[in-house]
């Protein structure tokens, strides 16, 4: 791949991106520090990449990374059960608020696992690759993931 290709990779994959970012990273800034830092990385180590038709899960592999190192920097998890209306809005706007609230309770691990699997449409096998674990645990973590949601959507309901 050279950098003219990873370019377009990159802006084809804009949104991926600040969905990824978005699922570790609370604030709109942080995620554009993370991608930026993501993007100058990939374009410094592009030479690292084996294979061209795994390029977009090293891309997304990079930003968790970042993601991470700067969750590191700030020395601070982000509490996501703290719902954002101005980072939800579009979506609030559909009727999905309860769904991004529950999504947004869940642990860091599920949540970027769902995230990944879900929205991104990765594999479990992909998945496990960019989360640097077994298949398994993925696939324990999206049916845990899946149970809780379920209650969470579930008693939301019933408070209705």
């Amino acid at each position: 791949m050279n950098k003219e290709q990873l370019g377009h990779l990159i802006i084809s994959s804009e949104d991926s991106l600040y969905r990824v970012a978005k699922t570790l990273l609370r604030e709109d800034e942080d995620c554009a520090d993370a991608i930026q830092e993501a993007i100058v990385k990939a374009f410094t180590s592009i030479h690292t990449l084996k294979k061209d038709a795994f390029a977009k899960t090293w891309l997304i592999r990079i930003l968790i990374n970042e993601c991470y190192s700067i969750m590191r920097r700030q020395k601070r998890i982000v509490p996501f059960d703290e719902v954002t209306e101005k980072a939800y809005a579009a979506e609030a706007q559909k009727d999905y608020t309860g769904l991004y609230e529950a999504l947004l309770a869940l642990p860091d691990e599920m949540r970027i696992t769902v995230t990944l699997y879900y929205l991104e449409g990765y594999s479990v096998r992909e998945v496990a690759e960019l989360l640097d674990s077994t298949q398994s645990t993925i696939k324990n973590r999206l049916a845990r993931a899946r149970k809780r949601l379920k209650m969470e959507l579930e008693s939301g309901e019933e408070a209705i």
